[in-house]
């Protein structure tokens, strides 16, 4: 080592200590050893780094765990925690990880739906995005950059301080990381008048397996197709998104009515399913059955069926559609409320009646979970008798509960191959699947994951087929998976195709082009056929 050399790096690890961060043990061996000295040669600036002796550590780990079952002792623990804070951080840390045979996990939002974000089967380390979450609304251009680190939430917030009369159509869950959720396809309240968030997606700069920064002209069509619903964790690190806005107009309204089971709510259930994705591509009204919107209840508690909406729209032109659509559904005029964009945001995220839209700029609070979900899709109504069959087994098991989503709109103009997310044309409904429970019951979480999966099985006749379509953004290991991302491509298609169709194999081919020796990978991630290759030629 030169002089020098050994000079920077000495600086380096009196930074470290100086910044309270412990990294003796780090050091102890001479691969972890290499990757500091390593960070220190391409870095002029110091990169925040936590091993598991700094007293932050735990904090940092555990504030972005959106899926509190991945918070034991028993789960795997990165040896080191890396939060870069500008662009040429996530470079040098791809660069010198790549260089020393690091493996690394990225993080945006930490809701990861199986915790790939922040664990895995063999030593790794975090590569926690959180303090890049700057966004720049342009609001005459109605376009928006937005760095990966930054929350739906924050998101929705910065938009409506600069207009109301702008939107994204992105998710419901306000602390979800822009991130993975654009990486996935990404969608909510506003699919079936502008489809995806991915659909949305103009541009993105991206930090690729040699540490280049790209954005969409020098990463090329195939990286630029790949990265708007492909999934996180494959094909290189997105720093950030520019996206186009879309117009909402000054007052939306909104509705949220209960129904149970005496008063009807299978056949209302029923009713939907068949109109839903037929409505004005305005209007957007989902259905939540389960025990209760939040929380736990009680096993005993009665199934309710709770039909929200969202209606670009006042409210008196929402009654008239509901009138002639809809009628059995018995809204009348008390039951709509007129408010701005940012305030169904937080509606139908769930927050408290009359939060400040405050709330949206912090999400660092907000409620975390235990939780397991899955995901189908539904292309054909089902029957009355079977949704009977389907209440029944939900009320049983009293800890899984269900989300229906319409699709139709915009979502059924925009083709299959557009982007990897292949849900379009013919698809009627989603569901999510969820089970959840409280820290008191974490003990019994296997009954309740159990409990899911049978509803799981008990699902198949009434949904998609060839394949039974998933949802990427719901990331469900029970599909099938890999040790450390080392999947064949037979055994990746087994997943691959239910989440992306017809779209797998072109996603193959822009993985082994672009990252050929497998670097971005986890245990459900895209193969690369260049690496496969290889490691034949080595078995040989």
């Amino acid at each position: 080592m030169s002089t020098t050399t050994s000079l920077r790096y000495s600086l380096l690890l009196l930074s470290l200590l100086s910044s309270f961060i412990v990294f003796s043990s780090l050091v102890a061996t001479s691969t972890h050893g290499d990757f500091l000295e390593c960070m220190s040669l391409y870095s002029n600036t110091l990169i925040p780094i936590y091993t598991t002796e700094n007293p932050s550590y735990s904090s940092i780990l555990q504030t972005k765990i959106g899926v509190l079952r991945f918070n034991s002792s028993t789960t795997p623990k990165p040896f080191l925690i890396v939060t870069p804070l500008e662009e040429s951080h996530v470079q040098t840390i791809v660069i010198c990880s790549r260089k020393h045979g690091i493996h690394i996990r990225v993080r945006s939002g930490g809701h990861d739906f199986e915790g790939l974000s922040y664990t895995a089967d063999v030593p790794f380390i975090v590569v926690d995005l959180f303090n890049l979450r700057e966004i720049n609304v342009d609001v005459k251009d109605e376009v928006a950059w937005v760095q990966s680190g930054a929350t739906i939430g924050e998101l929705n917030y910065r938009i409506s301080e600069k207009s109301n009369t702008l939107g994204f159509p992105a998710g419901l869950w306000a602390a979800v990381g822009t991130g993975g959720h654009f990486s996935g396809g990404g969608y909510g309240s506003m699919l079936r008048k502008y489809g995806t968030a991915s659909d949305n997606v103009i541009d993105a700069r991206v930090v690729d397996v040699y540490g280049r920064i790209l954005d969409k002209k020098s990463m090329g069509e195939d990286l630029f197709w790949a990265i708007r619903g492909g999934g996180g964790g494959c094909f290189g690190i997105v720093l950030s998104w520019k996206i186009k806005l879309v117009p909402v107009p000054p007052t939306v309204t909104i509705f949220s009515v209960e129904k149970t089971l005496t008063e009807g709510a299978i056949s209302l259930v029923h009713k939907w399913q068949n109109v839903a994705h037929m409505l004005p591509q305005d209007l957007f009204i989902f259905v939540m059955i389960g025990m209760s919107e939040h929380g736990v209840q009680d096993d005993n508690s009665p199934m309710v069926a709770t039909f929200r909406s969202l209606f670009l729209g006042d409210a008196k032109e929402l009654k008239i559609v509901m009138d002639e659509r809809f009628p059995e559904l018995g809204l009348d005029s008390n039951d709509f409320i007129e408010m701005t964009w940012i305030q169904s945001v937080l509606f139908l995220g769930g927050f408290p009646a009359n939060s400040s839209t405050d709330i949206l700029d912090n999400m660092s609070d907000q409620e975390k979970l235990f939780y397991k979900g899955k995901s189908d899709y539904v292309r054909q109504p089902i029957s009355h008798a079977g949704l009977e069959l389907i209440w029944e087994r939900l009320q049983k098991d009293g800890h899984t509960g269900m989300s229906l989503m319409p699709f139709g709109g915009r979502m059924s103009e925009i083709s299959e191959s557009e982007t990897p997310f292949p849900h379009r044309d013919g698809v009627l409904f989603d569901i999510f699947y969820f089970a959840n429970w409280d820290e008191n019951q974490v003990s019994e979480s296997e009954k309740y994951i159990n409990q899911l999966r049978r509803t799981y099985e008990f699902m198949t006749p009434y949904v998609s087929k060839n394949p039974r379509a998933a949802y990427v953004n719901y990331l469900d290991l029970d599909l099938g998976q890999s040790s450390n991302g080392t999947a064949s491509y037979s055994q990746a298609a087994v997943w691959g195709t239910k989440y992306f169709k017809g779209n797998f194999d072109r996603l193959v081919s822009v993985k082994t082009k672009i990252d050929p020796d497998n670097f971005f990978r986890h245990e459900q991630s895209i193969p690369s056929i260049a690496y496969l290759n290889d490691k034949v030629r080595e078995e040989l």
